[in-house]
């Protein structure tokens, strides 16, 4: 089962990244149903400061780096990763996740401990990356390099958040949040989508000449990176300006790909609804900005950040999770009535959540807990149907 288990990057990253989904929840929810109960729970530092870290540093890179290190080879026809680069990764990244719960409980120094294993594995997995693009034949590498870019600011961001737990100073924590955020989750997710939508969309619905224009994804990129300085420096008034133009670019871009089309197959249309998402959290962002802009009046809280990440990433984080599980354990690439419920319950998920903050609500709070609640009743039966493939043998017999 171990040589199984290894046999393949995806299949260690994606077992991380399956028991993190749940588990980042069940303590998110712990947190939520006992903050405003007769005995709140004392952590070793703020619920809001340890969400960040495990939503944004110990979640989705598991995925990312799956898909990445399975796919970086493919594009540049290089040589697949060695085992123990990956495992390497794997096995730091798995020990600081499991050391940061502990740390919550009994004290900071496990934190700083945790935080650091973490950094250590995700510095292995971004040089396993980096010398796949070394060493592979020159050629179109914009996207790529990109990637490796996105996850050295967010290797700086973690570093970031490790400072802090050392020094207290809120200066670190604030940037490793911009930066987990604008400049390392955003050019990320853009980037493979960009990369790999048309490719999916061209295949599953025969159709050659999906476009891929490249002006839209360097705005994208652009203003994102604008977004995080902005937001950084306190400057929420102008965060418009960039936000319009990502909203538009990534809003044309999911137009031009067919989202319409994509409706017709379940696991593209997956895909192409998460990076609709992404455009409607922008505007939702510009809406917001604008409204601090023309008269100093904040609205909508965390709504349009939640919808960036539940809507866009975790919807994105799905479809490609899922098409990756199947076509390498050589399974067929059909969904039952199981994931497209679970589809459909995350599209709740964001709705109660993004509500919970727009809404005049009396308790938003207990909406937070059923958006919670809905994420697990959704992620626990993925988890539960797919685990399995990550530590057995191929179902048609093929190595990897």
């Amino acid at each position: 089962m171990l040589k199984n288990f290894t046999a393949a990057p995806h299949r260690v990253m994606f077992f991380g990244g399956a028991v993190q989904s749940i588990a980042v929840m069940l303590w998110w929810t712990l947190e939520l149903t006992t903050r405003y109960g007769a005995q709140p729970v004392s952590w070793a530092v703020a619920p809001r400061a340890a969400h960040v870290f495990l939503m944004i540093y110990s979640l989705l890179p598991f995925f990312m780096f799956g898909f990445l290190m399975t796919t970086f080879p493919r594009w540049m026809a290089g040589n697949e990763i060695p085992a123990e680069r990956y495992v390497t990764a794997f096995g730091l990244m798995s020990l600081g996740v499991v050391a940061f719960y502990a740390g919550m409980i009994f004290g900071v120094a496990i934190l700083v401990v945790a935080v650091a294993s973490v950094l250590a594995g995700w510095g292995v997995a971004l040089y396993a990356l980096m010398r796949v693009v070394l060493e592979t034949r020159p050629g179109d590498k914009r996207h790529p390099v990109v990637l490796l870019i996105a996850l050295a600011l967010g290797w700086c961001g973690l570093a970031s958040y490790l400072i802090w737990l050392m020094s207290a100073e809120y200066g670190f924590l604030n940037f490793s949040i911009q930066s987990g955020l604008w400049f390392f989750l955003l050019p990320l997710f853009a980037s493979v989508a960009h990369r790999m939508i048309p490719f999916f969309t061209s295949n599953a619905l025969s159709q050659p000449d999906v476009p891929r224009p490249f002006w839209p994804w360097w705005t994208v990129l652009a203003g994102s990176v604008v977004h995080g300085v902005l937001s950084f420096a306190d400057q929420t008034n102008w965060l418009w300006l960039c936000d319009a133009p990502v909203a538009a670019s990534t809003l044309y871009l999911s137009y031009l790909w067919g989202f319409r089309r994509s409706l017709s197959n379940p696991l593209l249309a997956v895909l192409h609804v998460g990076f609709a998402w992404m455009g409607i959290a922008m505007l939702f962002f510009t809406a917001q900005s604008w409204l601090v802009f023309m008269n100093g009046e904040s609205r909508w809280a965390l709504a349009p950040l939640h919808a960036l990440t539940i809507g866009g990433y975790a919807t994105l984080m799905i479809g490609m999770g899922t098409r990756v599980t199947l076509g390498h354990s050589g399974l067929p690439f059909n969904i039952g009535i199981s994931l497209k419920l679970m589809f459909l319950g995350i599209q709740l998920v964001v709705l109660v959540r993004v509500m919970a903050d727009v809404l005049p609500l009396h308790n938003p709070y207990l909406w937070y807990i059923f958006s919670a609640l809905g994420w697990l009743a959704c992620f626990s039966p993925w988890v539960w149907r797919y685990l399995p493939a990550f530590w057995r043998p191929r179902a048609d017999g093929q190595p990897g």
